[in-house]
């Protein structure tokens, strides 16, 4: 079998991949269609052991309503919960509970409560791999250049119609940065966990634990990756601690860091475009 023969069987076997994901999101039998989410709220915060695992997330006792009974049920995030975990809590707050449909002991937590979802996320990357496909087998059939044209055009008019928006957010973050309260907070225990690779390689997971009390009086438990020098050596320092006042989940311990980060982001995202379509540009001069 050719190149051409091949790519052509790519695009065939995706594409009808694609179809039936998009025919069971539109029949509502998807893994995401059949998964109940509903919202929990935290009713109690165990404070991290210092020198304890990240793994589970910040230990929370959570209580929520079951739609199909109607009574209210109180759960923790012990053991294995899903990919994402509990990594900052109060008292109060509320989370996201989910669990397939008919098996409500096998639920997780989620940082927010989730909307709905049509699961159409591995049809659209099941349409990706065709466009892939396609490109590749322009570039096989006509030429290198129609691969610059393929993959960079339609990414570079992509990046410039969302530029908009992410500029519309940088400015949206960098107010709330200016207008978050200020409060000490305290590092209460730093967590590690050690990994070990299929080559033998150990790497080592810092998480430092900060602790602080809103000027509202919401006492905030959270991992904090950021923005901290020597993680490994923080237990029981004191700090400046950043917060938004509407969510105090949106913290940060240098407020001037976060900006930089957030005008570091808008600029790669106009470098990115230039080179996009510089390379689409190449591509149609060498045509």
């Amino acid at each position: 079998m050719g190149w051409d023969e091949s790519l052509v069987l790519w695009c065939a076997v995706w594409g009808v991949a694609a179809l039936i994901g998009y025919g069971m999101s539109l029949a509502g039998v998807t893994k995401a269609q059949r998964t109940v989410r509903l919202t929990g709220r935290i009713q109690r915060v165990r404070e991290p052991r210092h020198g304890g695992s990240r793994k589970g997330g910040i230990s929370v006792v959570v209580s929520y309503r079951d739609p199909a009974s109607g009574q209210e049920v109180t759960v923790t995030n012990d053991g294995e919960r899903g990919d994402t975990v509990i990594s900052c809590a109060w008292e109060g707050r509320e989370v996201g509970v989910s669990h397939p449909r008919g098996r409500p002991h096998a639920y997780w937590f989620s940082n927010t409560p989730e909307e709905p979802s049509r699961g159409l996320g591995l049809p659209g990357f099941a349409v990706f791999l065709v466009y892939a496909g396609l490109v590749v087998l322009a570039a096989v059939d006509r030429g290198w250049p129609w691969a610059l044209i393929g993959f960079a055009g339609p990414w570079a008019l992509s990046g410039a119609v969302h530029l908009p928006r992410a500029v519309r957010a940088r400015n949206r973050r960098v107010e709330r940065l200016a207008s978050m309260d200020t409060v000490r907070g305290r590092i209460v225990a730093v967590l590690k966990d050690v990994s070990v690779d299929d080559d033998g390689h150990t790497s080592t997971t810092i998480t430092p634990v900060v602790s602080f009390t809103t000027r509202e009086g919401t006492a905030v438990t959270a991992y904090c990756t950021a923005n901290l020098p020597d993680p490994a050596g923080a237990y029981g320092r004191d700090v400046t601690v950043h917060y938004a006042s509407a969510d105090p989940a949106e913290f940060t311990l240098d407020r001037a860091a976060e900006e930089r980060s957030e005008g570091r982001q808008v600029m790669f995202h106009v470098l990115a475009i230039v080179v996009l379509v510089a390379t689409a540009v190449v591509g149609a001069v060498m045509l």
